[in-house]
């Protein structure tokens, strides 16, 4: 994967189905929902051609490819199929939904896209300044057997920015069973720093305990694995995660511990 100042292919995709099949044009006919399709279709290459043209003004060096996909389909099914077909390695999207709701973090587009795409997710929070990753909070329980393909992104931001890797282990118990320790060992040996810290934390509201150690430990980025039946997927089975309060105001990256197609 290519990734910071290397040249990469970058795909800027654009669902809009829910623009165009409002509860107000679900009665047109279907001349008219087609006219409505074409105009919706223009508006969005329209403000992705110029997002492209913001991006290679500010970074005038790079070599990035940008590719366009605009579909009248629904933003998951979309991006798993575009996640297959050009095998992507990681995908980037916003934590704030349509609604604007300041008490939202995580839009229900998003929120479906972390429970199924079958690729690493970079959540990146509204008006984030960028700040280098010198700081990696990820939590675990050391129970999940991790691959080395799910661990590779980190393992890279880890070489690339020379990161601090925070593991937490939130739990009321102090001894690690063997298993526990065989994962502790194998995450240790594959990610490329000579800064990882080992903390435990006693166990109570654990989303707290995220958002309070990120603040005192000036974290950086927030990493966590999906799979299933960890902790993270039952957050998203959550109807709504932010009554949960995970809010992350840093950028959060999700790996994926399923198959891959």
């Amino acid at each position: 994967m290519a990734l910071f100042n290397e040249s990469s292919i970058f795909y800027i995709i654009h669902a809009y189905a829910e623009a165009v099949f409002l509860p107000e044009t679900l009665n047109l006919p279907n001349e008219k929902i087609e006219i409505k399709k074409k105009e919706v279709a223009e508006n969005c290459k329209t403000q992705i051609n110029n997002l492209i043209e913001e991006m290679r003004e500010k970074y005038p060096e790079s070599n990035h490819q940008f590719r366009v996909i605009t579909n009248c389909g629904y933003l998951l099914n979309e991006v798993n199929q575009l996640v297959n077909a050009e095998n992507i390695d990681v995908l980037v999207m916003g934590t704030r939904g349509k609604t604007n709701d300041r008490n939202i973090t995580f839009g229900s587009n998003t929120l479906q896209v972390l429970k199924q795409v079958q690729c690493p997710v970079l959540c990146v929070p509204e008006n984030y300044t960028y700040k280098t990753p010198e700081k990696i909070l990820f939590p675990t329980n050391y129970m999940i057997p991790y691959q080395k393909r799910e661990l590779k992104l980190v393992d890279e931001i880890c070489s690339y920015y020379n990161a601090e890797v925070h593991l937490l282990y939130v739990s009321n118990f102090g001894q690690l069973s063997k298993r526990q320790k065989t994962n502790q060992e194998f995450l240790q040996k594959q990610l490329d720093t000579d800064s990882i810290t080992f903390h435990q934390i006693e166990e109570s509201s654990k989303t707290n305990i995220f958002n309070e150690t990120i603040d005192e430990m000036d974290i950086d980025l927030l990493v966590m694995v999906n799979s299933r039946r960890s902790y993270l997927e039952h957050l998203f089975t959550k109807s709504t995660i932010d009554k949960i309060g995970l809010k992350p105001k840093i950028p959060f990256l999700v790996l994926q511990n399923l198959p891959r197609t």
